[in-house]
């Protein structure tokens, strides 16, 4: 269950910003100040947890969701 990830559609999204297309900014730093990690996430840090539920590691772990997210839900 992906946060705010850094991808293509985040970039558009950086790209109104330069527009100044103020909304767009506000909601932006209202993220971040919301996530504990302060930060977008990565595509690889997704694809790691996708790794490990592909794994043996996780091979008693059932229907579950896992937030992958900087804290954002738990904030």
């Amino acid at each position: 269950m992906p946060g705010g990830i850094w991808a293509s559609g985040t970039k558009s999204v950086a790209k109104e910003i330069l527009k100044f297309k103020l909304n767009v900014v506000k909601k932006g730093i209202e993220y971040t100040m919301r996530t504990p990690l302060g930060r977008m996430g990565m595509p690889d840090e997704v694809a790691r947890m996708a790794l490990v539920l592909a794994s043996d590691l996780s091979s008693y772990v059932h229907g579950v969701l896992i937030p992958v997210d900087g804290g954002f839900l738990s904030a």
